[in-house]
């Protein structure tokens, strides 16, 4: 039996027209002995603008897989083989992310979902936590939060800090986007179960690195906060 995960390919409308190309990363017979979970993970790709792409996702997506855990990856508007453009704000592609999720309660067994984004990926993926029933929660890594990203995403930020859907933060304490103490900030007045887990000498960009997949795997799919949800 192969202990390689399967990889799908799929095509994901969206309600204003858009075209997303994303992949399924599902886990192989031997992990889903070990963890048969009902949640799917739904991995955000980085700011659009400076080059993000599902392809900064798919170590995550495949560590996931070989855990036991469906996710799926997908490039927003404007990137890649997805039609449309990408825009500064961020705002148009919170309707990627819904559809990717509402594609998945249609075509896979899926219960729960679980929201994960990296950087400008985590604000986007933020705005759409509470537009449905079966988003369990939201892992931000790296969130933009600092004064000049504040211009761009403020509306996505004041999104993810009313939702009352618990929320786990990862960042590195040398984020050149965010200060340790912008982080705290935000977060004093956030609503719901709130969570962050630091990384000593990391920088933004630092995360978005293969070197740093076990580690997100770790924080993201294993982290107690999750342990009792994602089952």
């Amino acid at each position: 039996m192969s202990s390689r995960s399967a990889l799908e390919s799929c095509v994901i409308l969206t309600s204003d027209g858009m075209s997303l190309h994303g992949r399924i990363f599902k886990p192989t017979h031997e992990a889903i002995k070990m963890n048969h979970s009902k949640t799917v993970f739904v991995l955000v790709h980085p700011y659009s603008k400076l080059g993000g792409c599902q392809g900064l996702m798919h170590g995550m997506a495949l560590r996931l897989s070989i855990k036991g855990f469906t996710s799926i990856t997908f490039d927003m508007r404007g990137v890649g083989r997805s039609t449309g453009r990408s825009s500064f704000t961020g705002f148009p592609e919170i309707q990627d992310v819904v559809a990717v999720c509402t594609w998945i309660s249609q075509n896979l067994p899926a219960q729960k979902i679980l929201l994960v984004g990296s950087s400008a990926g985590a604000a986007i993926a933020g705005s759409a936590i509470d537009k449905m029933y079966n988003i369990i929660g939201y892992v931000g890594m790296a969130c933009p939060f600092g004064l000049a990203a504040s211009i761009l995403f403020w509306r996505h930020h004041r999104a993810i800090l009313e939702s009352a859907k618990p929320k786990l933060f990862i960042m590195g304490t040398r984020d050149g986007f965010t200060s340790v103490k912008q982080l705290e900030n935000k977060l004093q007045n956030a609503a719901g179960r709130v969570e962050t887990h630091l990384i000593d000498e990391v920088g933004h960009f630092g995360m978005e690195g293969p070197a740093y997949d076990a580690q997100m795997l770790l924080f993201t799919g294993s982290h107690s906060f999750y342990s009792s949800r994602i089952r």
